[in-house]
């Protein structure tokens, strides 16, 4: 049985992720230290095979996959499948106006209630079983390859649940870095982890400031 090796990252940083304001499906760019992340993510991935990209189509993501592509001279291909949480009318919204104006939506969503969906939005439920869906297809176009995943710090969140089988109301111990490198094997069994939230290629800088999920 062949396996595909996954590179599984989030996008760069955020206006708004340095505002712990909540993005969603809003479209927001990358702000100039994203830029400056997704660069060091390229230069870090310069020597690996990557046999395909792919990236939400949310600009913040393209943008960040399209550093690394231009390096291997190759095409960034886009699915929705891949988009971050869709949370409704909490989208721009900071945490705190959230849990100020809206508390009881706040401490369902803190509380990783599987089936609370923000109103107009998506649950946890249903983001777990699109985004299994869409990782599954794309890495069964692959078998024996390499391929590379930009996505979104929830998108992130469900792989590595799925890859060490923890329920989606299990307490997050584990990082959400922006451009930080994860990397997983898929096969039919399901995904495997193989490493996750490597942040050597930002480290290597001073003054960085990578931004894990929970505060962005």
């Amino acid at each position: 049985m062949q396996i595909t090796r996954i590179l599984a990252v989030r996008h760069g940083e955020t206006a708004w992720n340095r505002d712990t304001r909540i993005q969603g499906h809003t479209d927001i760019d990358l702000n100039p230290h994203g830029r400056w992340q997704a660069q060091r993510l390229a230069r870090a991935l310069a020597d690996e095979t990557i046999h395909a990209i792919y990236a939400s189509d949310l600009s913040r993501a393209r943008e960040t996959a399209q550093a690394v592509a231009s390096r291997h001279g190759k095409p960034v291909h886009t699915h929705t499948g891949l988009r971050e949480r869709h949370f409704g009318s909490f989208e721009g919204r900071t945490w705190a106006e959230l849990e100020a104006h809206h508390p009881a939506e706040s401490l369902a969503w803190r509380k990783r209630v599987p089936d609370f969906a923000p109103p107009g939005g998506e649950s946890l439920r249903q983001l777990q079983a699109r985004v299994v869906h869409t990782v599954v297809e794309l890495a069964a176009r692959h078998p024996g390859e390499q391929v590379l995943m930009v996505a979104h710090g929830g998108v992130l969140d469900i792989l590595y649940r799925a890859a060490t089988r923890l329920e989606l109301q299990a307490p997050r111990s584990w990082e959400l870095t922006n451009t930080a490198i994860n990397r997983l094997l898929w096969s039919p069994e399901g995904l495997t982890l193989v490493g996750w939230a490597d942040t050597t290629h930002l480290q290597a800088a001073e003054g960085n400031d990578a931004l894990d999920e929970r505060h962005a």
